[in-house]
């Protein structure tokens, strides 16, 4: 089904959702309710049944099968690019797929970091709030983690979590992302007033349900042409901005370029909180104690 599935020209690319800032470590249920005769053809499911999605996967259970995974979907798939997404927990457990990842020589084509900040009203309060790294904190520890283990340049990161305007943007490359994923900011720009009922299948604006006399509400056109302005506006911003601070390629865009304040006297740069260790330091050792830590405690034969 899957080599079927991944074949559609439609499809560009394969990413394994390894967990989401809204609910790290924790599954999810598409309630019987919602799922339609259309919603089961898609999904392969029965109709008006509930869809539980474990916490977890059944294919791997250790890093090293992990990236065995990854290898066989980018094989089924006929080479397209393969990835993951995860929100960074535990962060010897990442660095644990990077030390597969050398073991195997299996890397996936890119890593698309959540931040805790997942904006989905389905998810557990407990979780939103407390579970999983921000999303700046955890897109600076995976580009670290890449730029130590030597694999950076063979990996793609996408930062996704809170991505609504330009400057958010700017600030995502500077912490070294390579593009960025926006799902609330397109919620919003296609009516999602943030009502949280999104697993109730009662969404009030018709975005979040099956419900035909309330997903009759959206105006196809009209949203669509609002979706795509926002789109076109905000990528827009960003490039404005990047001009105005005389950066000729978005890429070049480092922490230095991005200013915080500490205190009513204090400013640093993301240069100052948030440093880069040295290419290749984990591998041979001369990385610094907040992460040398937990590549010592990492191991690619299991989480």
């Amino acid at each position: 089904m899957f080599k079927e599935n991944a074949a559609q020209p439609s499809v560009k690319m394969i990413e394994i959702k390894l967990s989401q800032g809204a609910k790290p470590g924790h599954g999810g249920i598409l309630p019987g309710a919602k799922v339609n005769a259309e919603i089961a053809k898609i999904r392969g499911v029965e109709i008006g049944k509930d869809v539980i999605s474990p916490p977890s996967h059944h294919a791997f259970s250790t890093p090293m099968e992990f990236c065995a995974f990854i290898g066989r979907l980018r094989e089924l798939s006929g080479g397209k690019p393969v990835g993951f997404k995860l929100c960074v927990g535990r962060p010897s457990e990442f660095l644990a797929i990077c030390k597969a990842m050398i073991e195997t020589g299996i890397k996936p084509d890119f890593i698309t970091v959540d931040g805790k900040e997942g904006g989905t009203g389905a998810a557990p309060l407990e979780f939103s709030n407390s579970v999983g790294m921000p999303m700046r904190e955890g897109l600076r520890f995976v580009h670290n983690a890449l730029v130590g283990s030597g694999l950076r340049k063979d990996i793609k990161i996408i930062a996704s979590g809170k991505v609504v305007n330009g400057f958010d943007m700017v600030r995502a490359f500077a912490l070294g992302a390579d593009a960025c994923n926006s799902a609330r900011g397109m919620m919003l720009a296609l009516g999602c007033i943030q009502a949280l009922r999104c697993n109730s299948n009662v969404c009030p604006t018709g975005v979040a349900t099956q419900d035909a006399s309330l997903y009759g509400g959206i105006v196809v056109p009209d949203k669509a042409e609002r979706v795509k302005r926002f789109h076109r506006a905000t990528v827009q911003s960003f490039l404005e901005l990047a001009a105005a601070a005389g950066v000729k390629d978005p890429q070049n865009i480092d922490p230095s370029y991005v200013m915080r304040r500490i205190d009513l006297t204090t400013i640093r740069t993301y240069e100052d909180l948030y440093p880069t260790i040295e290419s290749g330091a984990l591998v041979s050792g001369s990385a610094p104690d907040w992460i040398k830590r937990d590549w010592d405690r990492a191991t690619h034969l299991n989480f």
